[in-house]
């Protein structure tokens, strides 16, 4: 009897594990939601908690679904994106306390003017474009298709990008706001990282995010920006950066340091010791000549299962969107090895991500 009664209690266990995960999408779309309605904005702009009724009337929420955003906002809060505070003060025992809705740190990155907003990438990775190929991932094991967004798209996600413009100014945006708040922790905690170094070459830098910041950080650094003509076209030079049109897989302009911030992911080994073979040519013949790659160094650290499970989930991103993928330590080891370089340092202070010095 005891066995049977364990037996039932592991399956209701099994069951709701199973309902949690295929209900999980929920969370995602809610938040979308609650961006595109622009929630944390109007928390933000309140100015102290904001109420229930005050909330819709911001929203002009239509009458009859009035009663559906307490309802919203308590999943919401359940994940972590809002908080109740109360709104009176605890002297006023008289008075019926109430509470309102409240940011917390995680609603911060989501507000639109926030300088490291990850709303254009929530509004990006959830756009029924960017959705879709997830739908196709079965189909792309059993095809020859080289990624799932080109079973779902007939295209590659790069050329998809060129053709529409919304895709690509959420992708410009996601990209830029990510590159700032990296790019901050980047040249105050990391500085020794551009210690002896008169060049820098940013390799797929876009619009210059990082490379303002580090020039502005080190004004005798001269910093390149290389990437597609499309991309920097129109890009202003200023004293100590300038933007140069061309291909990471045919040339990469020389320099003391050439850097590769989240890039080398989105592709596969082979395409990547292209890329480092290039990158190893631009710094031929340079005292303190390195390649500084900014990406993510898989379960670099241990015990941490939130961590780990991001990085899976960016695993999983590289291999539906692009034909790249994250990597172990030893995976990139490999990867240096075979290009011929020398060695390398990992300094593992941006979070799921890491700094990685690698010398020819």
């Amino acid at each position: 009897m005891n066995n049977s009664k364990n037996n039932s209690c592991e399956l209701l266990k099994a069951q709701a594990h199973i309902w949690n995960h295929i209900f999980n999408f929920m969370n995602s779309m809610c938040l979308k939601c609650a961006v595109e309605l622009g929630i944390p904005d109007i928390i933000n702009n309140h100015g102290k908690p904001i109420t229930i009724s005050e909330l819709n009337s911001a929203l002009y929420i239509h009458p009859t679904k009035a009663h559906c955003l307490p309802r919203l906002m308590r999943l919401l809060i359940h994940s972590g994106f809002f908080a109740l505070s109360k709104l009176n003060d605890d002297d006023k025992e008289e008075e019926k306390e109430e509470e309102g809705y409240v940011l917390t740190n995680s609603s911060q990155l989501l507000l639109k003017d926030h300088p490291f907003s990850l709303a254009p990438l929530l509004l990006l990775n959830l756009d029924p474009i960017l959705a879709k190929p997830w739908h196709f991932t079965s189909s792309w094991f059993l095809n020859h298709d080289p990624t799932t967004f080109h079973t779902s798209q007939g295209m590659a996600f790069w050329d998809y990008v060129g053709h529409d413009p919304k895709i690509n100014n959420l992708f410009n945006k996601a990209m830029a706001n990510d590159s700032g708040l990296l790019t901050n922790i980047l040249v105050d905690e990391g500085k020794e990282v551009f210690d002896g170094l008169n060049s820098v070459v940013d390799v797929g830098g876009g619009t210059g995010t990082t490379s303002k910041a580090i020039a502005q950080a080190f004004p005798h650094i001269q910093c390149t920006v290389l990437d597609l003509p499309q991309v920097v076209d129109g890009l202003h030079d200023t004293p100590n950066l300038k933007f140069v049109a061309g291909n990471m897989f045919e040339a990469v302009p020389p320099a003391d340091a050439v850097m590769l911030k989240w890039i080398l992911h989105d592709w596969s080994d082979q395409e990547c010791l292209k890329i480092l073979e290039q990158c190893k040519e631009a710094i031929k013949g340079r005292k303190g000549g390195k390649v500084i790659i900014i990406d993510m160094v898989k379960e670099i650290e241990k015990g941490d299962n939130e961590a780990i499970e991001t990085q899976l989930f960016f695993d999983m991103l590289m291999m539906v969107f692009f034909c790249g993928k994250e990597r172990h330590e030893k995976e990139w080891a490999k990867l240096f090895s075979t290009a011929g370089y020398s060695g390398y340092k990992i300094i593992p202070i941006l979070g799921l991500r890491s700094i990685i010095e690698v010398y020819p």
